[in-house]
């Protein structure tokens, strides 16, 4: 699905998120104005010689270091067509959107973010892609929310907060502005990398994943175990309640549409 194109995520841009994982001092020293997120970190760069070339995405298992703590992220990600200038990156154009899990080691120091994420072969997975009509208000991403849950044996429990995609602290066009930037000025500094290497064959097209909602508080310290389920869902609010969701997903019945992005991992040792 992604294999031919770089992916990245954004650290920072939920309220609370990076305090609830315990990742909060990892950026204690990167000050940003006006509530910006972190930065961007990569996850996979195709043909890259470091782990960051192993493909990560499955959209059916996630596989789990044994002695691990490791947690979902629920996300919502973009497709991005990207342009270029002799400056770098001039202008993205948002194409598709869709659920995420930007799965996370925890408790273990890393020199950058991205040693955290690319951790096997089914380490993130994508729900299908839903189509932007505009990435702006009034567009179809005002319509959407993102809901996540956990299947571990009988029980069927919140995991994260259900949002609403335009409470991401950076969205729209002020998002895209901050992207564009960031990608084209992010340099080597703390737990971030500098960007432009992962850019310089000039790809046409990216997939970033927007930063993790909060945890509901009894998910908090709560890792996988072999088993688990993890339910990531973005959906249409005003077609279907959150209550309607959660039901459709715990009964087997929810599968994919144009106003709902499914993505159901099973949680496997390696």
């Amino acid at each position: 699905m992604f294999k031919n194109i770089p992916c990245f995520g954004i650290a920072g841009n939920f309220a609370q998120h990076l305090e609830q994982a315990g990742e909060a001092s990892d950026f204690a020293g990167l000050v940003r104005e006006g509530g910006a997120p972190k930065g961007i970190f990569p996850f996979y760069v195709p043909g890259n010689s470091s782990f960051l070339g192993r493909y990560p995405l499955d959209n059916e298992r996630l596989k789990i270091p044994k002695n691990a703590k490791v947690q979902a992220e629920p996300e919502i990600a973009l497709r991005l067509g990207l342009n270029y200038d002799e400056k770098g990156i001039c202008a993205l154009k948002p194409l598709s959107f869709m659920s995420f899990n930007d799965a996370s080691v925890r408790g273990v120091k890393a020199a950058k973010i991205s040693h955290k994420k690319n951790f096997s072969g089914a380490s993130r997975g994508a729900g299908n892609e839903i189509a932007i009509d505009k990435f702006s208000s009034g567009g179809i991403c005002d319509d959407f929310s993102l809901a996540s849950f956990l299947r571990s044996g009988s029980e069927f429990l919140a995991y994260g907060e259900c949002a609403r995609l335009s409470e991401y602290g950076y969205f729209y066009e002020k998002l895209l502005e901050w992207i564009k930037i960031t990608l084209n000025t992010q340099q080597d500094e703390a737990v971030l990398e500098h960007l432009a290497v992962f850019l310089e064959h000039k790809p046409k097209q990216i997939l970033l994943a927007l930063g993790a909602t909060r945890y509901e508080p009894n998910m908090e310290n709560r890792y996988f175990k072999a088993g688990d389920e993890v339910y990531i869902i973005a959906f249409n609010h005003k077609k279907f309640s959150l209550e309607q969701i959660k039901e459709l997903a715990k009964d087997g019945k929810i599968s994919p549409s144009d106003d709902i992005s499914v993505l159901i991992q099973r949680i496997e040792y390696e």
